[in-house]
């Protein structure tokens, strides 16, 4: 027989010692959880793995492991097409001039650059839409975790598009690549905080478009907004140019930091918060 703390820790998995029973796991937990259950008969070591890979552990506890299972459940979940669609059209305005049979000069290089920097991070603003949000919620997996595996999913991706744009530019008319990747790596991480912030402060399941519209508006005024001594968009041999790029590590740095302190499920939901009140 089971003591009752270990009966407690696997009555939600509908799992009896020596029976092997399987009717009280869903089958969206066993999907989210991206792999299979591993069912057990007796004892195992010093409790029963009911739902192995599953975050299920004994005493209730939420596991935060990662499992090959989950990394590939949750790359399904990722929105590639919109993600393609955002590192095409970027590499696709980066190769204009050649199309139309120009070689870009300096000035021209930097902001072909900077404007596929920002297609591609209108894309990564659909990176947390998840249609099941309300339905995943209460799953063993961590909201950190699985957004974290998101992030990871895409980074290498990233990191060979961004090599390819460069790479599209002569040589001649390249800009830095230390600072102009900084610039796009801000870009990117600012609609990752704005896609996480939305998620963690509200309960839109999908918030992609609205915060790819709101980065595209800020892209478009900030250059009149900002004032000149907070300059970011300044060109190439600029004397504002290195401290320019201080301000846009700033901007990263806020942005990261950000993003990940709205990555955990929130307390209290702001709908029970509501209800409350």
């Amino acid at each position: 027989m089971l003591s009752a703390g270990r009966r407690r820790a696997v009555e939600g998995a509908g799992v009896v010692e020596g029976g092997g029973q399987r009717s009280g796991v869903s089958r969206g937990l066993v999907l989210l959880a991206g792999r299979r259950p591993t069912w057990r008969r007796g004892r195992v070591g010093r409790g029963i793995a009911a739902v192995e890979g599953a975050g299920v552990v004994e005493g209730g506890q939420r596991g935060s492991g990662v499992s090959r299972g989950l990394v590939v459940a949750v790359g399904r979940t990722v929105p590639w097409r919109v993600v393609g669609v955002g590192a095409v059209v970027g590499l696709l305005v980066v190769w204009l001039p050649r199309l139309l049979g120009g070689t870009p000069d300096a000035w021209l290089g930097l902001n072909l650059l900077r404007a596929a920097a920002l297609v591609f991070a209108l894309g990564l603003a659909f990176l947390l839409d998840d249609p099941a949000r309300r339905l995943t919620t209460p799953v063993p997996t961590r909201r950190w975790a699985r957004t974290g595996l998101r992030v990871a999913l895409v980074t290498p991706v990233a990191a060979v598009w961004w090599t390819g744009a460069l790479l599209l530019v002569p040589a001649q008319s390249r800009p830095p690549v230390g600072p102009v990747t900084l610039e796009a790596g801000a870009t990117a991480a600012l609609a990752l905080a704005a896609a996480s912030v939305v998620v963690r402060f509200s309960e839109e399941p999908e918030p992609g478009a609205s915060v790819a519209a709101g980065l595209l508006t800020f892209a478009l005024l900030a250059p009149a907004l900002i004032p000149s001594r907070w300059d970011l968009f300044v060109p190439v041999g600029d004397p504002a140019w290195a401290a320019a790029h201080v301000r846009w590590a700033a901007v990263l740095t806020a942005a990261v930091v950000t993003a990940v302190l709205c990555a955990p499920e929130p307390v209290r939901s702001l709908r029970s918060i509501r209800a409350a009140s």
